[in-house]
């Protein structure tokens, strides 16, 4: 469970480290919108844990994520903006060749339920 949303770079990247993908579809709510790293788009909690799951099995199977600035902005109470931007390394090619590493932003929008912060949408992207 996400306490604060200040917490969910840390926990986000301790789930990563351990190729949890359950975990970290459970940091979203049941019906959450969410955009990937490779492009993919998910809908739904399920949805994102086999996207999760597919990545974490493929390109990013050694991958390695590596917290840089975070940005934390409440909207009210209840809801606020997590930006975290990361450094992925130990990316590979589908041929299984190394392909250095990369600059990505996870950008949160996070609500409070009765089960902690939840994501409600989310988008992890290349930095440009």
């Amino acid at each position: 469970m996400i306490d604060s949303p200040s917490d969910l770079p840390r926990a986000f990247a301790l789930a990563w480290g351990a190729r949890d993908a359950l975990t970290l579809a459970e940091f979203f709510v049941e019906d959450a919108d969410f955009i990937s790293l490779t492009g993919g788009v998910a809908e739904s909690r399920k949805q994102i844990e086999e996207i999760f799951a597919g990545e974490l099995a493929g390109a990013f199977a050694r991958a390695r994520l590596v917290t840089g600035k975070t940005r934390v902005r409440p909207l009210g109470k209840h809801v606020a903006v997590v930006t975290q931007r990361f450094v992925l390394s130990g990316l590979v090619h589908a041929d299984g060749a190394d392909a250095g590493r990369i600059g990505a932003v996870f950008a949160a929008t996070m609500a409070q339920t009765n089960n902690g912060w939840r994501i409600v949408s989310a988008q992890f992207v290349v930095e440009p």
